[in-house]
């Protein structure tokens, strides 16, 4: 399972792989495979990203269009 949204909001701010791995402290490798879905996403990553985007999990795993957090 691949995860458009994620790649998107990455590929939409001109953020590098890496950078993003960076902030999660994992190899660009192991980010490209979160984004492939080759490794599965894990609940720590996930609030990461979406902290790090400003987006719900939701949006992150492809399960709304809606990017907004809804509190």
């Amino acid at each position: 399972m691949t995860f458009d949204n994620l790649k998107n909001l990455r590929v939409d701010r001109d953020i590098k792989q890496k950078d993003v791995a960076k902030v999660l402290n994992v190899s660009q490798n192991t980010y490209s495979q979160y984004e492939t879905g080759v490794i599965a996403l894990t609940a720590e990553v996930l609030i990461k990203l979406s902290d790090f985007y400003g987006v719900s999990i939701d949006y992150l795993l492809d399960r709304t269009d809606n990017p907004e957090i809804n509190i």
